[in-house]
C-alpha cells in the first residue's frame, strides 16, 4: 500500500537523517536512516513495531504521528528530545505529514534531522566508552565546518600528514581526534602532546625515548613515536616548538625511522603525524618559529578551522549542545537559554570560540537555579559587552546613506534569527517571509 510513498521518502534522504511510514494506527511500515550509529537503530527492529513502542518518553499526546493521525494536520520543524527504547537521547527536528486517500488517513510520513550530540543513559556515559571524539562530536550547521568534516572523512584514510590551524579555543584537537577516529587507524593509539608545555631540553627524549645510561638517570624508555606507532601522533603548537628538535623531527618522518636520545639501534615506525597552531603558517615561517622544509613535511594536507565569530550561526547548536552535556553532567534540567542571552551571544566577538563559548554556558548553569539561562547569569565581562554595544547601536553614522544603516540592521536580524534556528526553513517561518525571499536576502548579503 505504501510503495508509492517510498519513492517520496528517498527523494529527501539527503536533507535528513531518518524517515519513516506509519499506518494509521502508528504502526511502522517503511523505515530508513543514514545515521544507525546514532540512534542505533536498524530496519530489522523498527518495521512492523509501534512508534510509542520505538521512543519510550512520549506517548499518543507527545508524539507527532499520533498527532498527526488523530487531526490530519501535518507538524512541521518540531523540536523533540526523543529517547529510544535502548536508552539513546536524540535531539531532533521532526517534521510529520499525513498520508490521505479517499478523504481518509491512511498513515504518516515522518523525518529527522539530529542537530545535537546523542548520548546514551548509562553510568558509562559521556565519553566513558570512549576516549576520543569523532566526527559526530563537531557541532555545526556551518557551510565551512560542514566541508571540513566531508575532507576529513576524505583523508582520515591516507598516512599523508596533515596540519591544523585555526585560533585558541576553535578545537583544532577535535578535529584531530576525529581524523584519527574517522579512519583506517581507529583503534590504534592516538597521542598528542603540546611543544609549547616541554623544555626543548626534554622533548625530544619525549618523542624518541631514551638509552639507558645516556645521562644521569636516563633508562630505557619508548618515546611518543613508538608509542604511537600504527596510530597518530599529535603535535600542537608546533610552531613553539624548538628548531633544534624541529631538524630531529624532520629527519624521522622523511626517513619514518628515528633512534632514541643515547641509542644507535634505527628505530622503524608508522605514525600518521598531525600538527597544529594557531598562527598562520607564513607569518611562523617568516619569524623563523617553523623551519621551511619541516612545514613541507607536516602540512601535505592543510586544514583551517574558521573563528566562531564568522560561523555565528554555530551558536544556537553548540549552545544546546552544551545545555545537553552541562545537564547531565552536573545533573539538572536546564531546557534554554533566554532570549537577551542569545541576542548577546549572537552580537559578541567570541575571542576565546567554541571554548570561551561552552565556559560562558557552563558558568550560567553554575549561577542559575532555574530551568532557563539569564543574561544576570552569564559571566559579568558578557554582560558589560552588550551595554557596551547598546550605547552604540543608536549612533548615527553620517558618512552612510539609510539604505546601508538599514541593510547592516536587515543582515544582522537575519544572522540572529539563523543562529537561533535548525533549519533556513525554520528561520524563513519565525521571519515571516518566503523561503524564495528569505534566500534572496541570504545572497544578497554573502550569508551562508
Amino acid at each position: 500500500m505504501f510503495e508509492k510513498y517510498i519513492e517520496q521518502v528517498l527523494k529527501i534522504f539527503h536533507y535528513v537523517d531518518s524517515a519513516l511510514i506509519t499506518d494509521e494506527k502508528g504502526n511502522i511500515q517503511y523505515y530508513y536512516t543514514r545515521k544507525e550509529y546514532i540512534n542505533g537503530l536498524n530496519e530489522e527492529e523498527v518495521i512492523g513495531r509501534h512508534i510509542l513502542d520505538i521512543f519510550s518518553n512520549i506517548d499518543k499526546n507527545t508524539s507527532t504521528i499520533m498527532q498527526v493521525l488523530r487531526t490530519g494536520r501535518p507538524v512541521l520543524n518540531m523540536p523533540q528530545e526523543l529517547v529510544t527504547y535502548e536508552g539513546v537521547i536524540l535531539n531532533a527536528m521532526t517534521s510529520t505529514l499525513p498520508i490521505m486517500e479517499s478523504d481518509r488517513i491512511i498513515g504518516t510520513i515522518d523525518v529527522s534531522s539530529y542537530d545535537s550530540e546523542t548520548f546514551t543513559v548509562s553510568d558509562d556515559n559521556i565519553r566513558k566508552d570512549r576516549d576520543l571524539y569523532t566526527l559526530d562530536d563537531i557541532v555545526t550547521l556551518s557551510e565551512e565546518m560542514v566541508d571540513l568534516k566531508e575532507k576529513i572523512q576524505k583523508i582520515s584514510n591516507t598516512d599523508s600528514s596533515v596540519m591544523i590551524y585555526g585560533e585558541t579555543g576553535t578545537g583544532k584537537e577535535l578535529v584531530a581526534q576525529s581524523i584519527h577516529t574517522s579512519g583506517k587507524r581507529k583503534g590504534k593509539p592516538f597521542i598528542a602532546q603540546n611543544c609549547s608545555a616541554i623544555p626543548s631540553t626534554l622533548l625530544e627524549s619525549i618523542l624518541f625515548g631514551t638509552t639507558k645510561g645516556s645521562f644521569t638517570g636516563a633508562e630505557d624508555r619508548k618515546g611518543l613515536f613508538e608509542l604511537a606507532d600504527g596510530g597518530t601522533l599529535f603535535l600542537d603548537e608546533i610552531n613553539s616548538m624548538e628548531l633544534s628538535v624541529q631538524g630531529k623531527l624532520l629527519k624521522a618522518i622523511e626517513e619514518k625511522q628515528f633512534t632514541r636520545v643515547g641509542g644507535s639501534k634505527p628505530i622503524r615506525v608508522d605514525v600518521k603525524i598531525i600538527s597544529a597552531t594557531n598562527e598562520k603558517l607564513e607569518e611562523s615561517v617568516a619569524r623563523g618559529a617553523i623551519r621551511q622544509d619541516l612545514l613541507y613535511r607536516l602540512s601535505v594536507v592543510r586544514l583551517n578551522i574558521p573563528p566562531l565569530r564568522e560561523r555565528m550561526i554555530d551558536i544556537g547548536p553548540l549552545a544546546r549542545h552544551f545545555i545537553q552535556l552541562f545537564n547531565y553532567r552536573m545533573d539538572r534540567q536546564v531546557v534554554n537559554l533566554e532570549d537577551s542571552v542569545y541576542d548577546l551571544f549572537n552580537g559578541y566577538d567570541w575571542p576565546g570560540n567554541v571554548r570561551e563559548l561552552r565556559s560562558a554556558i557552563e558558568s550560567g548553569f553554575n549561577i542559575s537555579s532555574g530551568r532557563v539561562i539569564r543574561k544576570k547569569d552569564l559571566p559579568e565581562y558578557l554582560v558589560n559587552s552588550l551595554q557596551h554595544r547598546e550605547e552604540d547601536i543608536y549612533q548615527i553614522d553620517y558618512t552612510r546613506s539609510l539604505k546601508e544603516m538599514v541593510d547592516d540592521y536587515e543582515r544582522h536580524l537575519i544572522e540572529k534569527v539563523l543562529a537561533e534556528s535548525s533549519s533556513k526553513v525554520e528561520a524563513a517561518t519565525k521571519l515571516k517571509t518566503t523561503k524564495q525571499v528569505f534566500n534572496y536576502k541570504l545572497k544578497k548579503y554573502n550569508i551562508d
